[in-house]
């Protein structure tokens, strides 16, 4: 069989290995085995230095494996396998294709004749252990000929693995033997093959989230990854007979183009590769956090304004990855059509006069449609969103509109046709989503949106962005386009009523796949967002008030989800406000559709019951106030009377005396009943009013069924002392629960009457869990009965993501006139334990808290305090504030510094 390796310069392979000069040198060492290591670490120093240099990556990857094929050849030969052994030594897998990266595994197979060789095992075993003896990573088999044949006839892999096998030593009959056994005539067939690999496709691609976007990438099995090229090539080899993808252009499944593209993308992802295992110093196909800095600056990137060095490396590659599922999906149809459907009768049917639909797939009817008619690449995806029949372009169409995109201009973009049709697709009944990934994969949505086209393969290096931009945005669609379906009413009750209610949902499409285009250039997105939208709705002749809700809903889409988690909905004042900006209803519930899905689009784990409960709170609140009127907001005094109203009314249901009610009412503030509900005042006071004895109450009272997700209530009722926030915080950490919202009130006899709403660390619901209730409760208790001793900080080790971020610390200090209090704002990049020793700090600094909004997003935190000085008032003295400022950074800068703390 051909071997790989004749593009390797003669000058390459003497310099790495001299066989002459090496068994000269095994003549001058104590141990056989220290002059193979000292050969190939001498030659991985080579290969290095090559790299650096610049020479091409194809050179390195087979020079590597040519040379671990000398070393097991020579290994091999000073056996003695002379004892009516027949034995051939096979590279299996990659190293049979003859691609060796500095960590990849030395797959070999030992072939044998023979089903039976234990006599040989002595002989066999030695050669296996020499290579791990060498440092070398060998991953080996030892099976005879019927071994193979029965195990390939079952196993999608072993038979891919031996498709892939070249003799490294040893009779080349046997191994022709083996490819007889193995042959598509005898098993797996080229049909039942590429099914397989189909399906195995899909499972492996849906493990990493359908998505070539991923923030940490495997380069070699994320979708377009190197996989998706190795499967094109296994599925070449078994159907048409050919390991060279270049052979594909001679049976016209490829142009020259599309192929020198393949090389390409194979060629970066290559040296990305030999990178990431040199620096990680092992088989590692992860692009992890841990080293995109670093292989950004390798590869020569530098920090610019609007994108970090490291960015526009990985949108490199995630533009790289994503031209490679476009040939991957262009191959693919092709092999359907040849293969798969080879048998099945051309069902045909016209649709105009530029398209027809023959077995489920969209076709050009000419070569010429596109050229002749350039609107047709947008009535195309028009026509696949009329008709849920049709899954998708044929192959020859696909390569039709790539090699056509150019066509995509300036004048194309002014053209009505085409502006209609956009439109058009925009309304979409079926298939948006997908529709307009498809456009972005066919390069034709960065094109007749060049905005769009920035933001292609852009990541944002954090932990709160899963996603490139991109990407993103077209999943933000899709949550869109799904709360219509029945599946949405129980996930998102609001929405899935909501999105029944807007008169015109193209309107939001379009708002989302404008809200973030303004990325990346540095400035605000939102604003930069709003007039690239704004110029979006002149060219395609949007009305103005089309055009204004959709400017407005680009740069306001962010407020809500701000408000939401880091002001108190429970301040008449802050829905007010809220209500003001966003004017009327139906803009509330544009507002609020976008808002919910931009939240599950950004990242899985940030939507839990909480911050949908938030979400929902602050627009009902706003909904009602808006029906009534802005500026007819209840008077403060009319709202505390109808909620102690509502709450005596629930407590005379339990027997309770009114007498005693009012009697405890006089010792709170009307900011207790601004700040709470009926229902929870109802059950707090009930709680105190039975409360005989001394010690702290807690209290964490059942959460309604289908509401656990919103958190826990835990209220605590004891005498005030000054660092009681402080060692109540440490003790729920302690217990591992994270903190969403305190509500902190003292009352006029020196009580402290403390609602803090909880989830566990994880984001989980604590709901009806007895004994976690019960260790909440004896744990609190513990500590709040002598907060004077205050727990000790245990250190924690700061988990591996968020080991990589050190955003510098912002403290901010505010007055606010209504109503009129103190508000610190303090954003961070997150370690465990920071909120604790955040607390510590206000008990050294001798301040009150009044409330706290606890907001995580990825590495960053932004939490809001309401404070005051040691005498309850809000903090005016410049003094004191810069005090306040400069101990709070002191703290947030070393402990980010630290590895752990809890």
């Amino acid at each position: 069989m051909t071997q790989p390796f004749d593009i390797i310069p003669s000058a390459v392979r003497n310099s790495l290995f001299n066989k002459s000069q090496f068994r000269a040198d095994l003549t001058i060492v104590s141990s056989p085995i220290l002059a193979y290591k000292k050969c190939l670490k001498e030659a991985t120093r080579k290969m290095d230095a090559w790299f650096a240099q610049g020479m091409t990556i194809e050179e390195l990857v087979l020079a590597r494996a040519w040379l671990i094929d000398q070393v097991l050849r020579l290994t091999w030969e000073h056996l003695d396998w002379s004892k009516g052994c027949e034995a051939t030594l096979l590279a299996v897998g990659g190293y049979g294709r003859g691609e060796l990266h500095p960590g990849s595994d030395i797959d070999i197979l030992i072939l044998l004749a023979e089903d039976h060789y234990q006599q040989h095992q002595e002989t066999i075993e030695r050669f296996l252990t020499l290579p791990w003896d060498m440092g070398l990573q060998v991953s080996s088999s030892v099976r005879s000929l019927n071994d193979c044949a029965s195990l390939a006839a079952h196993d999608l892999t072993i038979i891919t693995n031996l498709m892939e096998s070249r003799v490294i030593c040893g009779p080349a009959s046997l191994h022709k033997q083996l490819l007889k056994r193995i042959d598509s005539s005898k098993m797996w067939p080229g049909k039942a093959y590429l099914q397989a690999k189909f399906d195995e496709q899909r499972t492996r691609h849906k493990k990493y989230n359908d998505t070539e976007y991923d923030l940490e990438p495997n380069i070699k099995s994320s979708p377009g990854g190197l996989r998706d090229l190795h499967m094109l090539g296994w599925v070449a080899r078994r159907h048409y007979g050919t390991h060279d993808l270049a052979e594909l252009l001679e049976l016209g499944f490829l142009t020259g183009d599309e192929y020198e593209q393949l090389q390409s993308c194979r060629a970066f992802l290559w040296q990305v590769r030999w990178s990431l295992h040199r620096l990680a110093g092992r088989c590692e196909d992860r692009l992890l956090f841990d080293h995109q800095r670093t292989l950004a600056s390798q590869f020569g990137y530098q920090d610019r304004k609007g994108a970090l060095a490291v960015e526009q490396f990985m949108q490199r590659y995630f533009r790289t990855v994503m031209v490679l599922s476009q040939l991957n999906d262009l191959l693919l149809q092709h092999f359907d059509d040849d293969i798969l459907s080879a048998d099945s009768p051309q069902q045909g049917s016209p649709i105009n006069e530029r398209f027809r639909v023959v077995n489920n797939y969209i076709e050009a009817v000419g070569s010429k449609v596109f050229a002749n008619y350039p609107p047709a690449i947008l009535e195309m995806f028009v026509l696949i969103t009329r008709d849920q029949s049709i899954q998708g372009p044929t192959a020859e169409t696909i390569r039709l509109i790539r090699d056509h995109q150019l066509l995509v201009d300036d004048n194309f973009r002014k053209d009505p046709r085409c502006t209609r049709l956009f439109l058009e697709l925009m309304r979409a009944p079926f298939a948006l989503t997908i529709t307009l990934r498809r456009m972005a994969r066919y390069g034709i949505l960065g094109r007749y949106l060049p905005e769009f086209g920035q933001i292609i393969g852009q990541m944002q290096y954090d932990l709160f962005h899963t996603y490139t931009v991109d990407a993103h945005t077209l999943l933000l669609i899709k949550y869109l386009r799904s709360f219509s379906d029945s599946d949405s009413v129980e996930r998102f009750p609001v929405a899935a009523r909501m999105i029944h209610k807007i008169p015109k949902p193209e309107l939001l499409y379009l708002a989302g796949l404008y809200h973030d285009i303004g990325k990346g250039r540095g400035g605000d997105h939102s604003q930069i967002g709003a007039i690239e939208a704004k110029k979006f709705c002149r060219v395609h002749g949007l009305n103005k008030e089309d055009t204004s809700l959709i400017v407005w809903l680009v740069r306001e889409h962010l407020s809500m989800s701000m408000t939401a988690q880091k002001k108190d909905l429970s301040d008449p004042w802050v829905i007010k406000d809220f209500a003001r900006r966003v004017g009327t209803r139906e803009r509330l519930k544009y507002l609020y559709l976008l808002t919910v899905a931009d939240i599950n689009a950004t990242n899985p784990g940030l939507w839990n019951g909480w911050r949908a409960s938030l979400l929902q709170q602050l627009f009902w609140q706003t909904h009602r106030l808006l029906k009534r009127g802005v500026d007819n907001l209840p008077q403060i005094n009319e709202q505390i009377a109808l909620t102690k109203q509502r709450a005596m009314d629930l407590l005379a249901h339990l027997g309770i005396q009114e007498e005693a009610i009012s009697y405890q009412w006089d010792q709170f503030d009307d900011e207790y009943f601004l700040r709470h509900q009926s229902d929870e005042i109802s059950w707090q006071t009930a709680a105190i009013l039975s409360h005989q004895t001394d010690e702290p109450l807690i209290i964490i009272p059942e959460v309604p069924a289908g509401y656990e997700q919103q958190g826990s209530k835990v209220f605590v009722y004891t005498r005030d002392q000054t660092n009681l926030f402080a060692a109540t915080v440490v003790a729920f950490h302690r217990l591992r629960l994270a903190i969403q919202e305190a509500r902190i009130i003292t009352s006029r006899t020196n009580y402290s009457l403390d609602t803090y709403t909880v989830l566990e660390e994880d984001g989980s619901a604590i709901g009806d869990n007895a004994g976690r209730i019960d260790e909440i409760k004896s744990h609190l208790l513990c500590v709040l009965q002598a907060p004077d001793r205050f727990p000790d900080l245990i250190r924690r080790r700061t988990p591996r993501l968020l080991r990589y971020f050190n955003h510098k610390p912002q403290v901010v200090l505010s007055s606010q006139i209504e109503p009129r209090q103190t508000v610190l704002d303090i954003n961070a990049t997150d370690r465990p334990g920071l909120l604790a020793l955040i607390g510590k700090t206000f008990t050294e600094l001798a301040l009150q808290v009044h409330g706290a909004k606890i907001a995580t997003f990825g590495e960053k935190v932004e939490d809001r305090f309401i404070i005051a000085d040691s005498t309850g008032e809000p903090i005016s003295d410049a003094t004191v504030c810069r005090l306040i400022c400069t101990a709070l950074l002191k703290v947030l800068k070393k402990v980010s510094g630290l590895d752990a703390i809890a």
